[in-house]
């Protein structure tokens, strides 16, 4: 998508201003976001709001020194103090020798048009319907005693980058969304649970009626939980909760993390940290993809990666300066705010699905935990080290039987990724996806 001339003026303005007030080089990226969402529980709207913002970020360099300033005040005289303030905020800080913008040669050329945004802004009154059809139909599962509310949202966003290596490139992006949380059973016994659909285009959001439907299942299906005996079990874990395992994987590989040496797998590039059969995709142009974008946070050319092949982790998760520390080229990684330097992140992280059924990988059980919910972030990337409270379902002679709640499911990455099994139900859900997951001899502290 071509940038708007008026923001782009805007930029150029802004970055011959730093120029001007003693910058080196320097780069800015304006967003401008707009968004409603309407919210509401047992029947009663709460509310229903629209906002419209525009942020600007500027980063100077002056040497090896930088300093970065945000604003959302964009008026000439604002421009001028935001760039001053900047430069003389990057004289008094330390040098680092690994910032700065990307070489001219290597700026993306050709910005791929991607299918990131519906154009069509909803009604409010299709946010009230969404939600309503999703609240009455949980409410309406047999056993709901009560609501949290349901939410219905949309929001864009048009993110435009420029830098005086002479990149410039912008796109828009969009977000549907409805949700929704109910309890059921009284008093001490009261469980909850949710679901949510999240998408970029409106036709493709989940009928709310069935979206509502299926939290109230789940949290009927919680009630008069019991806890399991502590041992070793094999896990499986629900794709709303599996990818947690790809978020971890992603932190662990990420390159800041590696240059640190705080990963516990910081030596692990080129060997087998997965099982043969398992691929890992990050994929930046997915079709409607939620984090899909055409070209990264510090203006290079981005494209699908395999990060794991046959189990072997193949590259590290980087920007421009986590590359510079470890002496390798950027992986087209950065993302970028307007308030913070860019750092490098994933975009549509996903594990391909394997072969077996979930009921095939739950069928081989004779005892274990079907996961459903994780509390707490007991994570250590360090050392691996892994431990969260989890709720979920027991799993008897390969068949789920009754809920199970207060326990504490504990390993250590390095292992779990070693002994884990992707079934073969990938959906595209979230901004980082996974199949339901087997990760066998997990330590569950129960009764």
């Amino acid at each position: 998508m071509p940038a708007d001339r008026n923001d782009l003026d805007l930029l150029t303005d802004l970055l011959a201003r730093a120029k001007a007030a003693g910058a080196d080089a320097a780069d800015a990226v304006l967003v401008h976001a707009t968004s409603l969402s309407h919210a509401r529980r047992l029947g009663t709207l709460e509310r229903l709001e629209r906002a419209e913002s525009s942020d600007l970020g500027l980063r100077v360099l002056i040497g090896r020194q930088q300093a970065v300033v945000s604003s959302t005040d964009v008026t000439p005289g604002a421009l001028a103090q935001l760039a001053e303030q900047a430069v003389a905020m990057a004289r008094s800080v330390p040098e680092d020798p690994c910032c700065g913008l990307a070489a001219p040669e290597d700026i993306a050329r050709e910005v791929p048009e991607l299918e990131v945004c519906d154009p069509e802004e909803p009604a409010a009154e299709v946010l009230i319907g969404r939600a309503a059809a999703c609240e009455d139909a949980a409410r309406s599962v047999s056993g709901v005693t009560n609501s949290e509310g349901a939410e219905a949202g949309w929001s864009m966003s048009r993110v435009t980058l420029a830098a005086s290596n002479g990149f410039t490139g912008s796109y828009a992006g969009s977000s549907h969304s409805i949700g929704v949380a109910v309890l059921a059973g009284e008093g001490q016994g009261m469980e909850r649970d949710y679901d949510y659909s999240s998408v970029v285009y409106g036709a493709d959001l989940e009928d709310p009626v069935e979206v509502g439907r299926r939290a109230g299942e789940r949290t009927v299906r919680r009630l008069n939980p019991r806890k399991p005996d502590t041992g070793r079990y094999p896990v499986v874990f629900d794709p709303r909760v599996g990818n947690g395992l790809l978020r971890h994987f992603s932190g662990a590989i990420n390159g800041t993390a590696i240059a640190r040496g705080t990963s516990f797998l910081k030596d692990a590039m080129e060997t087998a940290v997965f099982a043969e059969g398992i691929t890992i995709v990050d994929d930046p142009h997915r079709p409607r993809g939620l984090r899909s974008k055409p070209f990264d946070g510090e203006g290079l050319a981005n494209r699908r990666r395999d990060i794991v092949t046959a189990g072997v982790l193949k590259t590290w998760i980087l920007d421009l300066r986590s590359g510079r520390q470890l002496g390798l080229p950027s992986t087209g990684h950065a993302a970028r705010g307007t308030s913070s330097p860019p750092s490098p992140a994933v975009t549509n992280l996903y594990m391909e699905a394997g072969p077996q059924s979930p009921e095939a990988l739950i069928g081989e059980i004779d005892q274990g935990l079907y996961v459903t919910e994780m509390m707490g972030m007991g994570i250590n990337l360090v050392t691996g080290d892994y431990s969260r409270g989890a709720a979920g379902f027991w799993i008897e002679k390969g068949e789920l039987t009754h809920p199970v709640s207060e326990l504490t499911v504990a390993g250590n990455l390095k292992d779990m990724f070693a002994q884990l099994t992707p079934a073969s139900d990938l959906v595209f859900r979230y901004g980082v996806n996974a199949p339901t997951l087997r990760v066998d001899g997990m330590t569950l502290a129960g009764s």
